[in-house]
């Protein structure tokens, strides 16, 4: 287990160095991650996350160099309720998983549009055999 840990921090230290961004390689980043089935409501909460969030995280959830994909572990429902995605987002927060710096607030996004941000998400993550 202890080998495993030194492995993956110097991984990480190598991909950092080298410009890759730090979530390569981790469990649940996918090169080319699944939809999930879509209706109307989740097309709604597509638009709104292309709209908003996938500039830094993605067209598809799967991260960019600006932000940290939301098709991992860290992002469990478990981990990270509904709510947390509502405070980063109105309120901003500060970067506690990920080597991306702060996330600022997000401009004129509203509860409503967040709603559906988030079920679009989660059915991404499930699409994708996080829960």
């Amino acid at each position: 287990m202890k080998a495993n840990k030194i492995t993956l921090a110097l991984l990480i230290a190598v991909f950092s160095m080298s410009g890759t961004p730090a979530w390569a390689g981790q469990k649940g980043i996918f090169d080319n991650p699944q939809e999930p089935k879509m209706t109307a409501p989740l097309n709604v909460g597509k638009l709104n996350y292309q709209a908003f969030c996938a500039s830094c995280h993605g067209k598809t959830g799967r991260g960019t160099d600006k932000g940290p994909t939301f098709i991992h572990r860290v992002y469990h429902p478990g981990h990270h309720a509904d709510g947390s995605f509502f405070i980063a987002a109105k309120k901003g927060t500060r970067a506690h998983h990920w080597k991306f710096g702060d996330m600022k607030p997000v401009k004129g996004v509203t509860d409503a549009q967040l709603s559906a941000i988030v079920a679009y998400v989660r059915a991404v993550q499930q699409a994708n055999g996080l829960f």
